[in-house]
C-alpha cells in the first residue's frame, strides 16, 4: 500500500501532538511493509513557520520525506488580534480565506507536489484540520483521502470554510469517542467511513526512578507536567493552582518538562527541568505521585496515556471531555474544573497510596487495551481495506 501523509512540520525534533502522532502512525506503518511518503513543509516552529529544514528529499525511519519551503513567516501577533476578529464578528468568505493564508504554513509548492503525484499513491492521510495545507491539501487530491482531525472545541470550527474541509475526505479517524461527539455537533459524516483510533503507546520496562529525584536535586516528591510549556496548554492557570495549593502544603513540589514557551515565576515549589530525553522522561513520570493534563484543548494527550503505561495516575481540567473520559472509561484518575477540586482531588491523590496505585494499575491496563500499538495498526488496516478494495488483494 503506497500511503501519503500530509503535515504540517514533521521531524525528529518536532514533538507537538500531531506532528508526533502523525510521524508515529507513519513509521509504524511503513514497519509493516506499507510505503509511505510524507508532504510537509521546512519548518520546525508553529509560531512563526521559519524555515529551518532544508528543501528537498529525505528518509528517516523507513518513511520518505518531502519537505517545501513555507513563502511567508506567520505574524503570530497580527494573526491572533486578526483571528479574534473573525471569530466574535460578522465575516465574510474573503475574510475566512484570509484568515487561512496568515494561518499558515503557506507553501505552493507543497500543494503542487500533492497534485503532481497524487496518482503515486493509493490513499492521502491528512493530520489536522486546522492549517492551510489540510484546506488546500484537500482540494488537490482527486483520489481516495482521509482526514485524522485532531480537533478541539474551539472558535475556528465555527468557520464556514471547516465545511469544506470536513466534507472533502472519504474518511475520518478520530481519536476519542468524545472528539467524534464534539465534532458531530458542527458536522455530518453520514455515508462516510469512520473509526476511533488515537495512537499507539508502549508499555515501557519497568523504570528504577529512586536516582531521579536526587539527580535533580528535588528534596521532596512531585506531581508533574510533562509537554509544551505555555498559556494555551493551560500552565498558567495549573501554575496558579499549585502555587495556591503549595502555600497550605509546602512539601510538594510542582516539576515541568518540556519546551519552555513562557515565563515561569519563581517560586521554590517549581522546577523545570528541561527537555528530557525519552528514558528519562519515562523516569520522571515513574517517580511523579501524579502527572497533571491542566489542557482546556485536547483531542487525545498522549503525555497523559503515557504516564497512565507507567502506573502513574493522572489529574485532568475535567471541562476537556477527551481527558475527563479516560479517567472515567480507565478508572485512573481524578479530574478538577476549579481550584476547590483542584485541591481536593490533590490532597485525595496524595494522601492515599493505595488509591495512587490502584488507579496507576488500572490506568496500564486502559492503555494496554486501547492503545496498542497492535490494535492501532488493525484498526488503520481496516481503514486501508474500506477505501482501497483492492489492498486485499494485493497485500502491502
Amino acid at each position: 500500500m503506497k500511503i501519503a501523509f500530509v503535515v504540517q512540520r514533521y521531524g525528529k525534533e518536532v514533538m507537538g501532538g500531531s506532528e508526533l502522532h502523525c510521524r508515529q502512525v507513519a513509521e509504524r506503518l511503513a514497519g509493516t511493509g506499507h510505503d509511505c511518503t510524507v508532504f510537509t513543509t521546512t519548518a520546525k516552529d508553529y509560531v512563526s513557520w521559519k524555515n529551518e529544514y532544508p528543501e528537498g528529499s529525505t528518509l528517516l525511519n523507513g518513511v520518505a520525506i518531502q519537505r517545501y519551503d513555507v513563502e511567508k513567516e506567520r505574524e503570530i501577533d497580527a494573526f491572533n488580534s486578526f483571528s479574534d476578529q473573525i471569530f466574535f464578528n460578522p465575516r465574510t468568505h474573503e475574510d475566512e480565506i484570509e484568515w487561512m493564508d496568515q494561518q499558515g504554513p503557506n507553501s505552493l509548492r507543497l500543494l503542487e507536489a500533492i497534485a503532481d503525484q497524487q496518482s503515486r499513491h493509493d490513499l492521502f492521510i491528512f493530520f489536522t484540520y486546522l492549517y492551510y495545507n489540510t484546506y488546500w491539501g484537500l482540494k488537490r487530491v482527486s483520489g481516495k483521502k482521509a482526514l485524522v482531525p485532531t480537533a478541539h472545541d474551539e472558535p475556528a470550527l465555527r468557520l464556514g470554510i471547516m465545511r469544506e474541509v470536513f466534507s472533502a475526505p472519504d474518511a475520518f479517524v478520530f481519536n476519542t469517542l468524545a472528539e467524534k461527539t464534539m465534532l458531530t455537533k458542527h458536522f455530518s459524516f453520514e455515508g462516510k467511513y469512520s473509526d476511533i483510533v488515537g495512537v499507539g503507546v508502549e508499555i515501557p520496562k519497568p523504570q528504577y526512578s529512586a536516582g531521579f529525584s536526587s539527580k535533580h536535586g528535588l528534596e521532596s516528591p512531585f506531581i508533574l507536567y510533562a509537554g509544551r510549556i505555555e498559556p494555551g496548554k493551560g500552565c498558567s492557570e495549573l501554575i496558579d493552582y499549585f502555587i495556591r495549593y503549595h502555600s497550605r502544603n509546602p512539601s510538594i513540589n510542582l516539576v515541568l518538562i518540556g519546551k519552555l514557551l513562557m515565563e515561569l515565576p519563581a517560586h521554590p515549589g517549581i522546577h523545570y527541568l528541561g527537555f528530557l530525553p525519552p528514558d528519562e522522561k519515562n523516569q520522571a513520570m515513574a517517580a511523579a505521585l501524579v502527572s497533571v493534563h491542566p489542557s482546556h484543548l485536547e483531542s487525545l494527550c498522549m503525555a497523559a496515556l503515557e504516564s497512565l503505561a507507567i502506573e502513574t495516575p493522572i489529574l485532568v481540567q475535567g471541562q476537556t471531555e477527551p481527558l475527563k473520559q479516560h479517567c472515567v472509561s480507565g478508572d485512573c484518575g481524578l479530574w478538577y474544573s476549579e481550584y476547590a477540586d483542584f485541591a481536593a482531588s490533590l490532597d485525595l491523590l496524595l494522601s492515599d497510596g493505595n488509591l495512587r496505585t490502584a488507579l496507576g494499575r488500572k490506568g496500564k491496563e486502559y492503555v494496554k487495551q486501547n492503545y496498542s500499538w497492535e490494535k492501532i495498526i488493525k484498526k488503520y488496516e481496516r481503514l486501508f481495506k474500506n477505501l482501497v478494495p483492492s489492498f486485499g488483494e494485493i497485500g502491502v
